[in-house]
């Protein structure tokens, strides 16, 4: 049996997707029999030790390369299906405690074309693949913590920048970003948080469609969108 290599997805699409390029071959004639397994561990408090997966790294997979035309359940480019915590599994580009053996973590370094995700798009940041990396160093489990998220602060720095780094950047973001919509900076979300369209699309509201796609925000995260808007949007 031979390993599966990753995949390098076309430039025919005008938004570049996300994390895994190189290239998943079949393996062989061996039958895949699909894995369900890794009930959803949930956890009352969240420990600042700990990549929690519906916290910390779905996001940024969700963001970076669970998109259409690429690794989402629709497209799943090579039969690498990135949407959600069964399908990575059954993908074979993560093995738990390996970080360094994982395609997932692997391509993040990658140079050139073979970078994910690739040129003109965003690399990661390093905190952003240090939590890939955590997460799957601790098991690669499928976890959620429920007391992570706080409103009684929220600012554009501390609470609204990373929120979009995790969920959003990986499609709002380089030459050719989502629905033209470019998230990078201040005055970009400004304009989407003035004109309604930041917290319609997030909180699902009617006449919007629903953002980010496939998978929607906690409610908190939610609620630290819509305070901060009705706050006047504050670049602090």
């Amino acid at each position: 049996m031979r390993e599966r290599p990753i995949i390098n997805c076309m430039k025919s699409k005008s938004v570049f997707l996300g994390l895994v390029v190189p290239v998943f071959a079949l393996l062989g004639a061996c039958t895949h029999t699909p894995l369900n397994f890794g009930e959803l561990q949930l956890s009352e408090d969240c420990s600042p030790d700990t990549a929690y997966f519906v916290n910390n790294a779905f996001p940024i997979i969700n963001s970076s390369c669970a998109k259409s035309g690429c690794h989402d359940a629709i497209s799943s480019e090579e039969d690498v299906d990135l949407s959600s915590w069964n399908a990575i599994m059954n993908s074979d580009v993560v093995k738990p405690g390996n970080p360094d053996g994982s395609k997932l973590y692997e391509v993040l370094f990658k140079s050139g074309e073979d970078r994910m995700p690739p040129p003109p798009e965003l690399a990661l940041s390093d905190g952003q693949k240090a939590v890939i990396r955590l997460w799957i160093e601790q098991g690669a489990l499928n976890n959620e913590c429920i007391g992570a998220c706080d409103t009684s602060v929220v600012t554009y720095s501390g609470s609204i920048v990373p929120l979009m780094s995790n969920n959003c950047i990986g499609c709002h973001s380089g030459a050719s970003p989502s629905g033209g919509i470019s998230l990078t900076s201040y005055s970009d979300v400004a304009v989407v948080a003035g004109n309604g369209k930041l917290y319609g699309t997030v909180a699902g509201l009617s006449g919007y469609s629903s953002m980010p796609p496939g998978v929607s925000l906690n409610d908190c995260l939610v609620e630290t969108i819509r305070l901060w808007v009705e706050n006047g949007y504050p670049n602090d």
